[in-house]
C-alpha cells in the first residue's frame, strides 16, 4: 500500500519488527529476520517490502574464516561497512575483465562500495566479525529470505558450517583468489560509479557546529540511488522538526547515543540500532554522547545539496569543538529554497529519560 506524506506523518512508530510496508519503524541491534548460512548469521533489517522497493539492509556476523565467494550481482549497488572485527575483502571489475582483483584488510568503520556487476568477496579474519550491508534497489536478499535457513538465533552456530552462502540465482560466482591484502590510502571518493574502499573517517568532509559530516558515498557513486553520510558529533540538543517529500532517511548508530523524535515519539539509538524514516516522517535527532557516530543512508540522492550548503569544507577527520558558527546551517537553508526540507516546528524538548 502507498501512503501520502500526510498519512506517514501521522503514523505511530513501529518498534522491534519489520512492518512489511514502507512506514516509520525501528529495530534494535539483533532484531530483524535472521538466517544462518555458510557459518554466518545474516540479520535482515530492511527488505524491499519495508522500503518501497528502494533498498535492502542486513547485518552479517560470522566466525573466523567465514566467507563469501567472489561474486557479482547484475542489478544491485551495495555498500558494506565493517562494524566489528577484521574482514578481508576482494574487489574487482566486471567478470571477464583483465583488471586484477585487489584485496584489502578492513577494520571497524572501514567500508567498501560495490557497483552493479562488479566482482566482490570477503573472508572474516577474526571471530565475531560483523558487517552492515546496504543494497539498492531492493531484491538482493530475496533468495536468502525465501530460503529454509531462517533461525530464531541471535548468534551464529558454534559449529563449523559446510553449506554455501546463499546468493541470488543470477549472481556470478568464483572462488576467492589468493591475493594478499594491499595497504593503500583509500581516502577519497572516485569521480563516478566505480568500486572503491574507504577507510574509517575518510571521504569528503563537511564541518557542522561540534560535528563532522563525511560522505561515504555521494549520488554520483551510486547512479543516484542513494548516498551515505557518516556523522561524528559531540552532545547537542534536538534540531528543528522537519520532514521530506522526496526522499527517505535511514539512521544507523555506530557508537554512542542518538535520540530520534519521530512523529511525536522518542526513541534512543545505541550501537547497532536502526531507524527507517520514509518521506513524510516528521523527525528530529539529538546527540547524547561524546564522539557519537551515526551513519545515514538516504534514498535517493536528491538531498545531497543540504549537507553542502549547511556546512563548510574541511580536511580535518574529526570535528573541532566550537569551531563552526551555527548560523552556517540556518543561512544555508534560507539561501537554498529548493531543498527537500519542510520545517514541521521548533526543536522538540527531551521528555523521556532526560538524564540519559
Amino acid at each position: 500500500m502507498t501512503y501520502s506524506t500526510d498519512e506517514i506523518g501521522a503514523m505511530r512508530l513501529v518498534r522491534g519488527v519489520l512492518p512489511g510496508e514502507p512506514v516509520p519503524y525501528t529495530v534494535a541491534s539483533g532484531e530483524g529476520l535472521s538466517f544462518e548460512t555458510a557459518g554466518q548469521l545474516w540479520t535482515v533489517i530492511a527488505r524491499g517490502s519495508d522500503s518501497g522497493g528502494a533498498f535492502d539492509a542486513a547485518y552479517i556476523r560470522g566466525r573466523r574464516g567465514a566467507e563469501s565467494p567472489l561474486h557479482a550481482l547484475p542489478d544491485a549497488h551495495r555498500t558494506f561497512v565493517v562494524i566489528d572485527g577484521l574482514v578481508q575483502v576482494w574487489l574487482g571489475t566486471a567478470p571477464g575483465d583483465d583488471a586484477p582483483v585487489e584485496s584489502r584488510l578492513l577494520g571497524r568503520g572501514d567500508s567498501v562500495v560495490v557497483p552493479d556487476g562488479v566482482l566482490f568477496g570477503y573472508r572474516m579474519r577474526t571471530e565475531g566479525s560483523r558487517l552492515f550491508l546496504f543494497s539498492a534497489p531492493g531484491g538482493a536478499l530475496d533468495a536468502l529470505l525465501a530460503s529454509a535457513r531462517g533461525t530464531a538465533a541471535h548468534i551464529y552456530s558454534a559449529r563449523p558450517a559446510d553449506d554455501a552462502l546463499i546468493l541470488p540465482a543470477n549472481a556470478t560466482r568464483l572462488a576467492l583468489p589468493s591475493a594478499d591484502p594491499r595497504d593503500a590510502a583509500d581516502d577519497a571518493l572516485p569521480p563516478g560509479a566505480d568500486p572503491y574502499v574507504l577507510r574509517s573517517l575518510e571521504g569528503d568532509h563537511r564541518a557542522w557546529p561540534d560535528a563532522l559530516n563525511t560522505y561515504v558515498t555521494r549520488p554520483r557513486n551510486t547512479g543516484g540511488r542513494y548516498f551515505s553520510v557518516d556523522t561524528l558529533a559531540a552532545p547537542q540538543p534536538y534540531i528543528i522538526r522537519h520532514f521530506h517529500r522526496l526522499h527517505t532517511e535511514n539512521f544507523l548508530c555506530l557508537s554512542g547515543r542518538v535520540w530520534l523524535w519521530v512523529n511525536g515519539e522518542e526513541v534512543l539509538l545505541t550501537e547497532g540500532d536502526f531507524l527507517h524514516a520514509p518521506a513524510g516522517t516528521v523527525h528530529s535527532f539529538a546527540i547524547a554522547g561524546h564522539n557519537t557516530r551515526m551513519l545515514g543512508f538516504l534514498t535517493t540522492g536528491v538531498f545531497e545539496p543540504f549537507f553542502d550548503v549547511t556546512s563548510v569544507h574541511t580536511d580535518d577527520r574529526v570535528y573541532t569543538e566550537g569551531l563552526v558558527n551555527p548560523s552556517v546551517i540556518f543561512e544555508g537553508i534560507q539561501n537554498t529554497p529548493d531543498l527537500d526540507l519542510e520545517v514541521g516546528g521548533p526543536p522538540p524538548e527531551r521528555t523521556f529519560a532526560v538524564g540519559v
